[in-house]
């Protein structure tokens, strides 16, 4: 049987033929590398193992898994056929969960995942707008970076994202939604000596010790991009890091300057953990937005969200007000 099939089944014939035990053979033999240890976990005899596998080998027309000394390994289509395992069983768990949460008098549940920014300027105002008017919505957030937010959603670890889709990301099954053009800050803590002054020149912080984000990072471009334009060479002394919750700290106890998104530096200069100094960061970072998976019917939860995510991004309350209904059962 040849590794690149040189006719694919038809959408139909997977639709008519691919069962649930295909799906749980292929995540089986993923977790195991061994048709053994796979026919221990599904209750059944190696030789029945791997007649399932040969029928749905025979299925697809091509080659899954390949044999060798230490156990089996997939190939680029076994790969293929076990991210979409993954994503078909996790979605009947959610439907379990909802099926549960509308059992129990409840509107359901959304896993959010966002990047930081959004947190205090939009995300707050969405979930406490949600939560008032439907306290048994159940909300599971994760903060993280977009890469690995997207990589979440795709396995159906996610429901809806608020973030970017990274440069060079292959997104045909993504649908990205923009909200915002994000701008960047320049902070210290709030007793730092530059603080206090109305007007601060990037080169008279070089002196002082910085935190930056990783060279690998869309901030970084902005940065680099700032100091070019004012002519001044980076900081010697730099810890790079993504981190708020490593920024902050580090800030307090010295005299570093950091770079952070403007909501973020907003958020916290308004509790008076941080000082915004006024230097200005030249240009905006690529749109975040919404993101979902295209081929995945949205839950009345995860709508509930979106609207929710829209209102408070356009700061319309009545819009809100009104997303928010459901409809009358």
């Amino acid at each position: 049987m040849s590794d690149f099939p040189a006719i694919l089944p038809s959408a139909a014939t997977l639709r008519n033929r691919l069962q649930m035990r295909h799906l749980r053979l292929a995540l089986a033999l993923a977790e195991h590398r061994s048709l053994r240890r796979a026919a221990a976990q599904m209750s059944l005899s190696q030789p029945a193992v791997t007649k399932a596998l040969h029928e749905l080998e025979g299925m697809v027309g091509t080659l899954l898994f390949t044999r060798h000394a230490r156990g089996i390994e997939p190939t680029v289509f076994g790969e293929a056929l076990i991210r979409y395992a993954r994503v078909v069983l996790a979605d009947l768990d959610a439907l379990h969960d909802e099926f549960a949460a509308i059992a129990a008098g409840e509107v359901g549940k959304v896993r959010l995942g966002s990047i930081l920014a959004p947190v205090p300027s939009v995300l707050s105002g969405a979930i406490h707008a949600l939560k008032e008017r439907y306290p048994r919505l159940n909300i599971v957030m994760h903060v993280d970076t977009s890469d690995v937010l997207v990589q979440a959603l795709r396995q159906d670890a996610l429901d809806v994202m608020i973030g970017r889709i990274p440069e060079g990301t292959l997104a045909d099954d993504l649908a990205f939604e923009p909200l915002f053009e994000e701008t960047l800050a320049i902070v210290a803590r709030a007793g730092h000596p530059q603080a206090r002054r109305r007007s601060v020149k990037l080169a008279t912080l070089v002196s002082y010790p910085w935190i930056i984000p990783p060279a690998a990072t869309p901030m970084w471009q902005i940065i680099d991009q700032t100091f070019r334009d004012n002519r001044v060479a980076l900081p010697e002394d730099m810890i790079e890091t993504s981190s708020i919750m490593a920024t902050l700290p580090l800030l307090a106890g010295s005299d570093r300057i950091a770079v952070v998104p403007s909501a973020i530096a907003d958020y916290f200069a308004s509790l008076g953990a941080l000082a915004v100094l006024p230097v200005a960061m030249r240009g905006r970072m690529v749109p975040y937005g919404i993101v979902v998976r295209r081929r995945r019917a949205a839950t009345p939860a995860m709508r509930l969200l979106i609207d929710a995510v829209r209102a408070a991004q356009s700061g319309n309350s009545c819009e809100l007000t009104e997303s928010l209904s459901l409809p009358a059962k």
